[in-house]
């Protein structure tokens, strides 16, 4: 076995010093790159092509600034990210029946240093090239598969802004925020630095940090239950929440466990709508086994109890403070992963129905070595079962190589997954996962593939999103709905990993088959009332339709996506744009006008809206009268909307005492309002 590495130590204090180490990250089209000239252990100490710098505490560093021949020596044990065409997966030996495959594909041409990969709520995945501004999106093809899409660069970030190892999260409006960086261009700096995608608009707005915050880094984050983004400063205990319309930040997390900072730590929400961490014990000088769970209502952090055994490396020599990571599972228990080197990693399991921990199946020993998920993926698999990486890890190095696992959500046995042809020469920490809507799991291992896992097995109906209504049948291009139903979040966030990646999937994904063609398309989900997970919760969300040429017309079927697990299916017509008539009248005087512009009655009382258009109309009374009620498409005395996907009528009917309504107002056959009395509403229908 080849000692691999990369040290992912963590990070005590500000370390903004570490900047002076000059690490580098070589582009594909280059042969090699110098470090800093600055100083630091880097000067003159040229990276092989492709190697992705190492996470290192500030003390690390500073020893490798002191040692430049350790340094020079530690050089030379770095890897290369896997470059050029993938060869077929690798296949398990007998006796080992696999519960999934796996396909490559390439990615964008001539890009490599692909990570942090996210689902978009138009069904897009972007992906980002490490240490650059750039961005690429995967668009699945016309027949909804991901491993046959096409690749297109977007927006590339803010000049400055070149991140490696930082927060991310899709927000309830469709936007897509990332916040901190270790590295700045593979310079190790910690940044605060951050800003938020709009893929409507295909461009990047930056984001300040919370006041008084020196560093964000390679921080947690998480979309809480009730929306509010939150994210973690990586080297203190300091956590905020985002106020997306302004921009701006309020302090929360108050209560944190003795002086354990929020570094190497995952959060994961939880149905109830808290938040559980394991506590990495980093700042503490001592080491256990707590973990604690954050109240949205209170702001505060407290006990969630002890795991069976230990899951952080916080007493090595020295310790890295890693930890794997923890996902919430459809059997109402979320399974912690281990991060400890040179042992056994038990997994423990936290059982929501009595919020106690017990102890789970240890993660496999492989010829006689040890395998941790110290920086390592996990992904909740449709089926309910759990797939996830894990390498052999210790003496504060990561080493080859990675192989692949699935535990069982029934019985919680583990086993072994056929490997990529490429992790065999990878550790575990480049690797990240992603569930996407057909159900499969992309991965990225920071080279130049990508890998798509399919798995077997199926879902349990109790897990499906639930569509209860739509605001239309009748779908036209470009126009906004609303769906209706509960579960339309999915139960889970998907996948996890810790402080260093978040690609959390629970948010509606639409999805629109075309019933003719079989073609798929997907529109652009925003705004759902809740982001709670809770099994039966009730959710309203958004969508609108692609343009004209973007998707086909005719009889189709909708379903509304989380987690990779589809609804049951509602019959749609997706339909060009048409108009129809709105006609007011009065009976009394006043003034009816509408919303879009368009009816101002009397003088202009019937306008062509296009179908699908809600209309609402607002009524004045004239002086003296009162206004009584609608009548036709809108009834009663309180507010008017009128979806136009017909020709509609509406009456609005005035009123007062001591009057008689005026001729011009009347409808045939109504000569007069008496005095005193209001109109016969017989009369006028």
């Amino acid at each position: 076995m080849e000692l691999q590495m990369f040290r992912r130590l963590g990070v005590i204090g500000a370390v903004l010093a570490v900047m002076m180490l000059g690490f580098a990250f070589a582009p594909a089209t280059a042969q090699s790159v110098t470090g800093s000239s600055s100083g630091g252990p880097g000067v003159g100490g040229p990276l092989p092509l492709g190697v992705v710098p190492p996470r290192l505490a500030y003390s690390i560093g500073q020893y490798y600034k002191q040692h430049p021949a350790a340094w020079r020596q530690y050089l030379s044990q770095l890897p290369s990210a896997p470059h050029g065409p993938a060869e077929p997966a690798e296949p398990l030996g007998p006796g080992n029946p696999p519960t999934g495959s796996w396909a490559a594909i390439a990615g964008p041409a001539g890009v490599s240093g692909l990570s942090a990969q996210q689902l978009l709520t138009d069904g897009t995945v972007i992906v980002h090239s490490l240490c650059t501004q750039n961005w690429y999106k995967l668009t699945p093809n016309i027949n909804g598969s991901y491993v046959a899409g096409t690749w297109t660069q977007i927006a590339s970030l803010q000049s400055g802004y070149t991140p490696l190892y930082f927060a991310q999260a899709v927000l309830p409006d469709g936007r897509f925020i990332i916040n901190g960086g270790e590295y700045i261009a593979c310079q190790a700096v910690w940044t605060t630095l951050g800003a938020i995608y709009d893929p409507v608009a295909n461009s990047w707005t930056p984001v300040s940090p919370p006041s008084g915050w020196s560093t964000i880094g390679d921080a947690q984050s998480v979309i809480r239950a009730d929306g509010t983004y939150m994210l973690a400063n990586c080297c203190s205990q300091q956590q905020a929440l985002l106020n997306a319309s302004t921009l701006t930040w309020t302090a929360t997390g108050t209560g944190k466990f003795d002086s354990d900072v929020n570094d190497e730590e995952g959060w994961t929400l939880l149905p109830d709508g808290t938040v559980l961490t394991v506590d990495a014990y980093n700042g503490t000088g001592t080491c256990g086994s707590n973990t604690e769970r954050y109240n949205p209502g209170t702001g505060a952090w407290t006990s969630a109890g002890n795991t069976p055994v230990q899951q952080a490396d916080c007493n090595g020599s020295p310790p890295s403070y890693e930890l794997g990571p923890a996902v919430l599972r459809y059997n109402n228990t979320v399974v912690a992963f281990g991060g400890r080197a040179n042992v056994v990693n038990p997994t423990a399991f936290f059982n929501l129905s009595n919020n106690t921990w017990s102890a789970g199946p240890n993660v496999p020993t492989i010829g006689g070595v040890n395998y941790t998920l110290a920086d390592a993926p996990a992904v909740l698999l449709p089926s309910g079962n759990v797939l996830f990486a894990a390498a052999p890890f210790g003496n504060d190095m990561w080493m080859t190589p990675t192989h692949f696992f699935v535990l069982d959500g029934s019985t919680n046995a583990i086993t072994q997954e056929p490997d990529t042809s490429d992790s065999a020469g990878t550790v575990s920490f480049p690797w990240s996962f992603l569930i996407l809507p057909t159900g499969q799991v992309m991965a990225t291992n920071q080279g130049s593939n990508v890998w798509i896992y399919s798995p077997s097995g199926t879902f349990n109906s109790a897990w499906q999103p639930v569509i209860s209504s739509l605001s239309s049948t009748t779908l036209l291009f470009g126009n906004s709905y609303t769906v209706s139903g509960t579960q339309l979040n999915g139960l889970s966030q998907g996948a996890a990993y810790g402080d260093d990646v978040q690609s959390g999937t629970n948010f509606p994904i639409v999805r629109i088959t075309n019933d003719g063609t079989g073609h798929v398309f997907y529109a652009r989900s925003f705004g759902p009332s809740t982001s709670s997970i809770a099994p039966g919760v009730a959710v309203t969300a958004h969508f609108q339709v692609p343009p004209s040429g973007s998707i086909e017309t005719g009889a189709s079927h909708l379903v509304v996506i989380a987690n990779g697990i589809p609804s049951a299916s509602v019959a749609v017509t997706v339909g060009t744009t048409s108009t129809f008539t709105l006609a007011v009248s009065e009976l009394g005087p006043g003034t009816v006008t509408s919303s879009p512009a368009g009816i101002n009655c009397p003088g202009t009382c019937s306008a062509p809206f296009s179908q699908g258009t809600t209309v609402s109309l607002s009524q004045t009374p004239a002086s003296g009268w009162n206004f009584l009620e609608w009548d036709g498409a809108c009834t009663g005395r309180g507010g008017c909307s009128v979806t136009m996907n017909a020709n509609e009528n509406v009456m609005a009917t005035f009123w007062t005492d001591g009057s008689t309504a005026p001729a011009a107002a009347r409808p045939p056959g109504v000569s007069s309002v008496a005095p005193g009395a209001a109109p016969s509403l017989s009369a006028l229908r």
